[in-house]
């Protein structure tokens, strides 16, 4: 596929993949607690660096790799004490480039830095939540945040999702944009394709039996015969909010937009 001209490699780093066994969408506890799930081809895992373990220390980009296991391209770097780690690549960024990661550092795609020391204007991704504990937003393919100010200890940034939230400056962010924005615009063309991806098939609950889908039954293309959705264990389903009251409540300034 054309998207994927920019890989310059198809074999992994072996010492940085490991093999999970998979698990169908169950839980530790053996239920399933994501439906549909199942087969689909053997994936190589890589261990991709969220952090900051090598403040300080330039790395070039040696490969810009697939990744089966999410949305967006890894780059391969080499640290110039010798060290290779996986990270997201940016968007744009090149192999022969060289990127670092540090407290400041020059505002250019692939650097690594504390969020006070990147100018307002300017995306990034790959944000920390809690100084320290890696990266945890804006990682999915093509995506970014946009920072708007910083005031106090805080840097206000608008997420990819619209929400405007505030978040401490002292947490590290990468500089540009997730690789591979096609991403979005790559559609599945047949149902091997979907299993492949490990994705089984799913049954509307309106074409079962009333004992199995509170939407079951009736005659023809019946509707639900109830006033909303429901799980097939009876719970309400589809716009129940389901984030629970976290201590970054506080920290958002504006809801995320609905789609009308």
């Amino acid at each position: 596929m054309g998207h994927y001209k920019l890989l310059t490699k198809k074999e992994p780093e072996k010492s940085l993949t490991t093999y999970f066994a998979k698990r169908a969408g169950r839980a530790t506890n053996g239920r399933i607690t994501v439906w549909h799930k199942g087969g689909g081809v053997k994936r190589l895992y890589r261990f991709v660096d969220f952090g900051q373990g090598k403040i300080g220390i330039p790395a070039k980009v040696l490969a810009i790799e697939y990744d089966p296991n999410r949305t967006s391209f890894l780059c391969l770097l080499e640290y110039e004490d010798g060290e290779k780690r996986y990270r997201l690549c940016p968007h744009n960024l090149k192999v022969g480039d060289t990127v670092l990661c540090d407290e400041k550092a020059e505002i250019k795609i692939g650097n690594r830095m504390r969020l006070k020391n990147i100018p307002v204007g300017e995306s990034v991704f790959d944000i920390e939540l809690m100084p320290g504990l890696g990266g945890k937003m804006v990682k999915g393919a093509g995506t970014a945040a946009k920072i708007l100010n910083h005031e106090g200890n805080f840097t206000t940034l608008v997420l990819p999702s619209s929400e405007v939230r505030m978040v401490s400056s002292e947490n590290f962010a990468t500089v540009g944009q997730v690789s591979f924005p096609e991403h979005k615009f790559i559609k599945i063309k047949n149902a091997g394709a979907r299993r492949r991806k490990g994705i089984r098939p799913a049954v509307r609950g309106s074409a079962m039996n009333p004992i199995d889908h509170p939407h079951g039954g009736g005659e023809g293309r019946s509707p639900r015969g109830m006033p909303g959705p429901k799980t097939p264990w009876g719970k309400p389903a589809l716009g129940v909010k389901t984030r629970k009251q976290k201590w970054t409540q506080k920290l958002i300034i504006q809801r995320r937009k609905k789609k009308k």
